[in-house]
């Protein structure tokens, strides 16, 4: 069984002259990374790859996940393309993944990471994918490179504001 983790990077900072490529996390964006990470872990989420786009934001946000989980953040992939990608573009790049990883996380950004999540689901859609939210699939596929939409079962949507602590 293959673990599939679409995440949303989490909140980012509009202030200052940067260009939204560039543009780093905020505070709330910084805190709730590790308390995130913390959630995964609880659940026993390991992942084996991390591909992230290579915006700051969303590398900024793998690198506190990958941290988080025990996971070398050196190894994270870097993708532009990943940057505002539509979900053709994602299933491509889970498509073109090693079959050896059963457990992968994808950061990047809305609307396609919500889009996908939705399309994603063999019963039902997501309705709602708010910053650093992280929708956990898994596929009874062997290949990653036959994954399509409507396969994948949805075990689990966390949302930052529905973890502990949080009053939002």
């Amino acid at each position: 069984m293959k673990h599939l983790l679409l995440v949303r990077h989490a909140k980012s900072d509009w202030s200052g002259d940067l260009g939204d490529y560039d543009r780093p996390l905020n505070d709330r964006g910084r805190r709730d990374v590790p308390a995130m990470a913390e959630a995964l872990r609880e659940r026993g989420v390991q992942p084996d790859r991390i591909v992230s786009s290579s915006a700051l934001r969303a590398f900024t946000t793998s690198f506190g996940l990958a941290e988080g989980l025990g996971f070398i953040p050196s190894e994270i992939e870097r993708r532009r393309d990943l940057y505002l990608a539509e979900p053709d573009a994602i299933l491509h790049t889970i498509r073109s993944l090693d079959d050896a990883a059963d457990t992968v996380m994808i950061v990047g950004h809305n609307p396609g990471m919500h889009e996908m999540a939705h399309l994603l689901c063999a019963a039902g859609g997501v309705d709602e994918f708010p910053t650093l939210a992280v929708a956990h699939f898994t596929w009874e596929g062997a290949s990653w490179s036959t994954l399509a939409f409507s396969e994948a079962s949805l075990v689990e949507l966390l949302l930052p504001k529905k973890l502990p602590g949080e009053a939002d």
